[in-house]
């Protein structure tokens, strides 16, 4: 068998043998497929579309394509969620620590941000000494020890798929459903989990800009791990406003911590709960969703959330004092708060808008390889459907120069909408896809 053959069939719209993609795989692996052949056959992807069996089979392919994750411990279930991407997505941060203290292990392997989405793995990294790069020997130890952790995928688990997506990106194929299907749930499979929450983002600010594509890639994910033994629930989420109030680093991460102890946005508040919920119902910790919502507060409530975050940060290389005092983590020298200049509400604030001002502020990427200020960013003091009067902040820019604050300043006043008559909320989760096994 050879990589050519594989090029034609595909091109010319064959279904691909399971041995085919298994070799596929394979040669990622060991080499063989060079990066000009892996760029043909990625276009071949694109363009002609994989099969539900394809799909299935080089998802199941790249999970095993290296180790999965020990350390499970008997009758306790194994979750997890994952997001498409937003932006001031912060969920990770106080849904893993609040369903590992409801008494699940919670492995998270999380990702960077790039473009006007903010990455789990930058906004953790902000706090001082945090280590997302680890070996499945440490990890499989933080999370017997602690119940969860937060980490970067490393050389040995699916290697393929770190292959593939770097070539994805280079090639311009992200944005294709079936190469989104298998890049997720690969890794999720290599965590060996007893149950997966997607969250499906939608707006503005996400990579799925109309509810029609974003339930096309729900479904696709849910039908793909239950084909693969993997129980799934996929949740629609809107993202034409940014999530919570901060966007960027060290920023959310405040926010994060304020939420655990017992604050957070409207938004922010149903988005979690509602994710987390059909964990717990998914993972048997909770017989419904109404349950799981009374467990949650009180993990919350009684400080339990807040110690696995803190426990999670020790064990992960960081600084704990951080979750007393926020005050450690970076500042910016700059903070410009910017006032209204009328009376009115928020009616719309531009996710994207809001995502590519921070970018330029030095706390986004525009390539892989672009360094990240952990320090700055924005804050957002009035949210859609808030009333503000005249001359009263809404919102900050958190910046290295006076010259960046004001710039983004300018930015932000055309992201953000102020009108005489308010709107009522949205609903944040739009949609529902459940699987079955």
């Amino acid at each position: 068998m050879d990589i050519r053959e594989l090029i034609r069939a595909k091109t010319s719209g064959e279904e691909l043998a399971p041995e085919a993609i298994d070799f596929f795989v394979r040669s990622l692996v060991d080499g063989t497929c060079t990066d000009e052949q892996l760029g043909a056959l990625l276009m071949a992807f694109y363009f002609q579309g994989l099969t539900a069996p394809e799909i299935r089979v080089l998802t199941e392919r790249l999970a095993y394509s290296g180790r999965t994750l020990g350390g499970r411990k008997s009758g306790i279930p194994r979750l997890d969620k994952h997001s498409t991407g937003g932006v001031g997505d912060k969920v990770s941060l106080v849904l893993a620590p609040m369903v590992a203290a409801c008494g699940a292990q919670v492995p998270m392997i999380s990702a960077r941000g790039l473009l006007h989405t903010g990455g789990t793995l930058d906004k953790l990294e902000s706090i001082p000494g945090f280590k997302v790069n680890l070996q499945c020997g440490e990890l499989e130890q933080i999370l017997e020890r602690t119940g969860l952790f937060i980490a970067g995928a490393t050389d040995e688990f699916a290697p393929a798929e770190k292959r593939l997506y770097a070539a994805r990106d280079a090639t311009e194929t992200v944005d294709s459903i079936p190469l989104i299907t298998a890049s997720i749930l690969s890794k999720k499979l290599a965590e060996d989990l007893d149950a997966l929450v997607l969250d499906v983002k939608v707006g503005s600010g996400a990579f799925m800009p109309d509810q029609r594509s974003a339930l096309a890639l729900a479904r696709r994910m849910v039908t793909t791990a239950s084909a693969l033994g993997l129980k799934a629930v996929a949740l629609v989420t809107s993202m034409d406003e940014p999530l919570g109030r901060a966007v960027g680093n060290a920023l959310e991460v405040r926010e994060a911590l304020e939420f655990l102890k017992g604050g957070g946005t409207q938004d922010l508040k149903a988005l979690v709960f509602s994710l987390a919920s059909e964990l717990l119902v998914q993972g048997g910790l909770a017989a419904e969703v109404s349950q799981a919502r009374e467990v949650l507060e009180r993990v919350l409530s009684q400080g339990k959330a807040l110690e696995k975050f803190r426990a999670m940060v020790e064990a992960q290389g960081g600084d704990p004092r951080v979750v007393e005092d926020p005050s450690l983590l970076p500042r910016a020298p700059v903070v410009l708060r910017a006032r209204a200049d009328q009376d009115g509400y928020v009616t719309a604030i531009q996710a994207k808008e809001v995502g590519m001002t921070v970018v330029d502020l030095g706390a986004g990427r525009r390539r892989w390889t672009d360094p990240v200020d952990p320090a700055c960013g924005v804050v957002l003091l009035k949210k859609v459907g808030e009333s503000v009067e005249k001359g009263e902040p809404f919102f900050e820019v958190h910046a290295r120069t006076e010259a960046a604050a004001g710039a983004a300043q300018a930015r932000l006043m055309e992201a953000i909408q102020l009108n005489f008559e308010g709107i009522t909320h949205e609903r944040w989760v739009l949609d529902r896809v459940e699987g079955g096994l």
